[in-house]
């Protein structure tokens, strides 16, 4: 299962991998986000930064909304890391973890 990590998200990108939510299922699955803004003003409102069960980090991130989010507004959200593959496998953990919140 993915969980939250403290290890370098650095030279993450985006594989065209997402995931529907909102932002207070995230908190309630892997807690605060490890950025913060919502201001709207920025092109990321959120991410979390995170790492699969087999240690791949990612990240999760709105990108572009442009606006304040909503708490529970479902928006498409993206899935940064080194590989289309660590993309998809990501999703398929954070879908799981949603899915027990």
């Amino acid at each position: 299962m993915c969980k939250s990590t403290n290890s370098s998200t650095d030279r993450t990108s985006f594989h065209s991998v997402t995931i529907k939510t909102s932002v207070q299922q995230l908190i309630s699955a892997f807690g605060n986000p490890t950025y913060e803004t919502n201001t709207g003003e920025d092109k990321v409102n959120y991410e979390w930064d995170m790492e699969t069960s087999e240690g791949d980090v990612f990240t999760i991130y709105d990108w572009k909304e442009g606006r304040r989010i909503e708490d529970y507004e479902q928006i498409e959200f993206h899935i940064g890391a080194h590989s289309k593959f660590v993309s998809i496998t990501a999703k398929e953990e954070l879908l799981e973890a949603l899915k027990n919140i």
